[in-house]
C-alpha cells in the first residue's frame, strides 16, 4: 500500500469523524460501568471495556461498586454495565458486600429499579459448585427490583479461560448499547432523558474519542505499507511463507514458536492498553521496611510461630505441616470453621532473577516514586493502591506484586511494543490474538507461565518498569482454614497445609513450590518437629519467626448453634483441618456441660496411605474413644487390600455411599448438617454426586428432584462447603 492510499484512508476516517460528531452531538452516549473485584480481574476487564468504549463512540463512567458516593442507581438514567467476580465458595467479592446488603433490603418496592436497563458479566470458576454466584446474586436481585436487561448476562469461566466468554461478550456489548440508545431516542426527548454536557466540552470529548479511533485506523493502513506497526486490528499476512514452512517443519508449537495455520494467519489483536504511570527511582535514605507497609483492607496482626510439626512421613507423596501461631498478645479472635489470611512474600530467588533480567539489580534498594503521566489516554488513571509510596524496588517485587501471575492478553499486547526481534514480536502478537487463543491457553495459561518465563523466552523484550507496575496484580494473601478451637488452645491458632509443588512447563521444566507454602516451609525449618507422633509440646527455645495474618470475612462454615443437631463432616487430606477445630470445640463443650444433649458427629476422612499421610490419627482415636466423634470412616486410596479381604472404600464418596441410609436419615429426617472441605475440582463434585444418588435411592425420586433437595439444604445453610482448587 502506498502513501496515497494511506492518505486516502485517513481522509475517509476524517469524513466519518464529521458524520460521527454530528450524530453524537445529538446525544451523549454515556453508560455507567461498575466493577466488583476481589483479586483485580473484574477491575481489569472493566478498564478494558472503558478503553474500548472510547473507540466505539461511548463514554464509560467507571467506578468500583463500593464507591457509592460516586453514582446513584436510584436516579441513574444511562444504561448500566456491571462486571462481578465471585469469591470463596460463591460469595460476591468484598467490595460488593455493602452494595449487596443494600439491594437485599426486603422493604424495597418491586419497581425500585424499574427505570434501569443493564448488562452484567459474571466471573467464576466452574470447579466450584456456585459458579459465577457473585454475579448471579446481583443479577437476580436487580431483576426482582424491576431492572431489565438491555444485553444478555455473560458467565466467564476461569477454569477454561475467562477470555473465551469475556472477549465475545465485550464485542457484543457495543451493538447492544447502540440498539439501546436508538430505542431510547425513539421514546424520549434527549434533553429530558440524558445528561447533556456543554457543547464545547462535548465536542472536545468527541474529538478526543474519534482521534483515538483515527489513530488506530491509520495505524492499520500503515501496517500493510511498512510492516512496522501493529494496531487494534492487525492484518498481518505471512511473508516468505515457503521459507517459514522449511523452518517450522522440524519444530512443534511451543511458547516461542507456532505452526501453520496460525503462523501464516492474519491476526486480530487487542487494542494497546494506554500507559499511565511515570516511575522515578531515587537512592534510598536507608529507612527500614517491614511487612507493615503491605496494604490490606483488614487489620493485620504480626504473630510468632510457636510450633511446627510435620504430620506426614518422609516418604509420603505430599508433605503436610501443622503450624501453631501465638495470638495471645493480639486482638485476633476466631471460631472453629473460620479462615484467615497469611500475608506472604515472593521467592527471593525469583525476585532476584526478575530484577537481573530487567537490568535493575543494581537499583534494588532505590525508592520507587510513582506519578500519573500527564499525557495519558487512560481514563480515570490512578496510582495502584497496592504499591506503597516510597518503598524500595526490592520490597515492591517481594511483597506487593504477584510476579507468578499468569499474564493477561492485554499484558502480552503491551509487551509487543517493547520487543525488537521480529519473530519474537510476531509470536507475542499471536499469543494475544483471537486466532492464537488455543496457543495462549496451552502455552501460557495451562503451563502456568509467569512474567519471568516470558522475559526469558523472549530475550529481545525489554519492558520498562512502569509497564510491569501497571500490569502485575497485587500479591494476594493466601487463605487457610483454622484447625483448632480457642477453647481447646487458648491464645493459639493452628493451621495445616501441604507444601505445594508443581511442574512449570512454560519454557524448560521447572519444579516450583507454592508462593506461600514454600515460604512457610523455609520459615519453620528451624523449629520443625519431624516426628509424626510428636507430643505437640512447645519446641525448644529456638527464636520464633513471625508472620503477618488478617481475619477473613465471617462465613457460615460453623457448628450449628444447637449442639444436639447431628453433623456429617467430609474432609480428605488437609480438608480435615476445620473439623479438628470442630471436634476440639465439642470436647470442651461436653466437658463444660456433662449432662448436655449432643448430636452425633460423623467424619469421612481419606488419604493415600494409612502409614504415611493419615493426618491427626492419634487425635481422631482420642475423639472416638471419648465419644466426641461417634463415627469415623476412613478411606485409603493407594493401599491395596490385604489377603482375601474385600476391597475397602477407596475415596470418601465411596464410603459415604456405603453409609447412604444413615446419611439420608441424618440430613432428611434429623435436620442434620453436612460440611465438605477440600479439593473443589474432583472431591467436592464427587461427594455432591454421591449425595444426589443417595437421596434419589433412599427417597425414591428422580435425580433432578434429589438435586433440588440438596439445593434446598444449601439455602438453609445445612450443606456447607469450604473448598479450593
Amino acid at each position: 500500500m502506498g502513501a496515497a492510499s494511506v492518505r486516502a484512508g485517513a481522509r475517509l476516517v476524517e469524513v466519518a469523524l464529521c458524520s460521527f460528531t454530528v450524530t453524537c452531538l445529538e446525544v451523549m452516549r454515556r453508560f455507567l460501568l461498575l466493577y466488583a473485584t476481589q483479586q483485580g480481574q473484574a477491575k481489569a476487564i472493566a478498564e478494558e471495556i472503558c478503553e474500548q468504549a472510547v473507540v466505539h463512540g461511548f463514554s464509560a463512567d467507571l467506578h468500583c461498586i463500593s464507591e457509592s458516593d460516586k453514582y446513584d442507581l436510584k436516579t441513574e438514567t444511562a444504561p448500566l454495565v456491571v462486571v462481578v467476580s465471585t469469591t470463596g465458595t460463591g460469595d460476591p467479592p468484598d467490595t460488593a458486600r455493602k452494595f449487596v446488603k443494600e439491594i437485599q433490603n426486603q422493604t424495597l418496592p418491586v419497581d425500585f429499579f424499574a427505570h434501569l436497563r443493564y448488562g452484567l458479566l459474571g466471573l467464576g470458576d466452574s470447579e466450584y459448585t456456585y459458579f459465577c454466584n457473585g454475579g448471579k446474586i446481583i443479577d437476580k436481585r436487580l431483576q426482582e427490583l424491576g431492572a431489565r436487561h438491555f444485553y444478555d448476562t455473560g458467565h466467564a469461566d476461569d477454569c477454561v479461560g475467562l477470555e473465551l466468554v469475556v472477549e465475545p461478550w465485550i464485542a457484543g456489548l457495543w451493538p447492544a448499547l447502540r440498539k439501546h440508545f436508538r430505542s431510547s431516542r425513539g421514546q424520549e426527548e434527549i434533553s429530558g432523558a440524558l445528561p447533556v454536557a456543554s457543547p464545547a466540552s462535548l465536542r472536545t470529548d468527541l474529538v478526543k474519542s474519534e482521534l483515538l479511533h483515527i489513530e488506530s485506523q491509520v495505524e492499520l493502513l500503515r501496517f500493510d505499507d511498512s510492516g512496522g506497526k501493529d494496531s487494534e486490528v492487525l492484518k498481518q499476512n505471512a511473508v516468505n511463507s515457503n521459507q517459514s514452512n522449511v523452518l517450522i517443519e522440524d519444530f512443534e508449537s511451543s511458547l516461542t514458536r507456532s505452526e501453520p495455520p496460525l503462523s501464516q494467519a492474519s491476526l486480530n489483536i487487542p487494542a494497546l492498553p494506554p500507559e499511565y504511570l511515570q516511575v522515578y527511582l531515587q537512592e534510598s535514605l536507608g529507612q527500614e521496611e517491614s511487612q507493615a507497609s503491605v496494604t490490606s483492607a483488614d487489620p493485620i496482626f504480626q504473630v510468632p510461630i510457636s510450633k511446627a510439626v510435620q504430620l506426614t512421613t518422609n516418604d509420603a507423596i505430599k508433605t503436610t505441616l501443622l503450624v501453631e501461631l501465638d495470638i495471645s498478645n493480639t486482638d485476633f479472635s476466631y471460631q472453629p470453621g473460620d479462615a484467615f489470611s497469611v500475608i506472604c512474600p515472593n521467592s527471593d530467588s525469583e525476585v532476584q532473577s526478575l530484577l537481573q533480567r530487567l537490568q535493575l539489580e543494581d537499583k534494588r534498594e532505590h525508592c520507587v516514586l510513582l506519578k500519573i503521566k500527564a499525557d495519558t489516554k487512560k481514563k480515570g488513571a490512578a496510582l495502584p493502591q497496592h504499591i506503597p509510596a516510597g518503598c524500595s524496588l526490592q520490597f515492591i517485587f517481594t511483597w506487593c506484586l504477584e510476579i507468578r501471575a499468569i499474564p493477561k492478553k492485554a499484558f502480552l499486547r503491551a509487551l509487543v511494543d517493547y520487543t525488537s526481534d521480529s519473530a519474537e514480536k510476531r509470536r507475542l502478537q499471536e499469543l494475544c490474538s483471537k486466532q492464537g487463543a488455543a496457543d495462549y491457553s496451552r502455552f501460557v495459561r495451562d503451563a502456568c507461565a509467569c512474567l519471568l518465563d516470558l522475559l526469558l523466552a523472549f530475550p529481545s523484550c525489554q519492558p520498562p518498569l512502569s509497564l510491569l507496575l501497571e500490569h502485575l496484580p497485587k500479591l494476594q494473601p493466601r487463605p487457610y482454614s483454622c484447625a483448632s478451637s480457642s477453647l481447646f488452645h487458648p491464645g493459639k491458632l493452628h493451621f495445616v497445609f501441604n507444601i505445594v509443588e508443581f511442574l512449570s512447563t512454560a519454557t524448560t521444566e521447572v519444579l516450583r513450590k507454592g508462593v506461600c507454602t514454600g515460604w512457610l516451609a523455609l520459615l519453620v525449618a528451624s523449629v520443625l518437629q519431624p516426628n509424626i507422633h510428636s507430643s505437640h509440646e512447645d519446641s525448644g527455645k529456638a527464636l520464633a519467626p513471625k508472620i503477618s495474618i488478617s481475619s477473613r470475612t465471617t462465613n457460615s462454615f460453623h457448628l450449628p448453634d444447637d449442639p444436639s443437631i447431628p453433623i456429617i463432616m467430609v474432609g480428605p487430606g488437609t480438608g480435615i483441618a476445620p473439623f479438628i477445630g470442630f471436634l476440639q470445640h465439642r470436647e470442651k463443650l461436653q466437658e463444660q456441660h456433662p449432662d448436655g444433649n449432643f448430636g452425633a458427629m460423623w467424619l469421612f476422612f481419606g488419604c493415600r496411605h494409612k502409614d504415611r499421610d493419615y493426618l491427626f490419627r492419634k487425635e481422631l482415636r482420642h475423639f472416638l474413644k471419648h465419644g466426641i466423634l461417634t463415627h469415623l470412616k476412613v478411606s485409603f486410596s493407594r493401599d491395596a487390600p490385604v489377603g482375601e479381604e474385600e476391597a475397602p472404600a477407596k475415596y470418601v464418596q465411596d464410603n459415604i455411599q456405603l453409609h447412604g441410609q444413615q446419611v439420608a436419615r441424618i440430613l432428611l429426617q434429623e435436620n442434620g448438617h453436612i460440611y465438605v472441605c477440600g479439593d473443589a475440582k474432583n472431591m467436592a463434585k464427587d461427594v455432591h454426586d454421591a449425595l444426589v444418588e443417595i437421596i434419589s435411592k433412599e427417597v425414591g425420586v428422580e435425580k433432578l428432584e434429589a438435586m433440588k433437595t440438596l439445593a434446598t439444604l444449601k439455602e438453609e445453610k445445612r450443606y456447607l462447603q469450604d473448598i479450593w482448587s
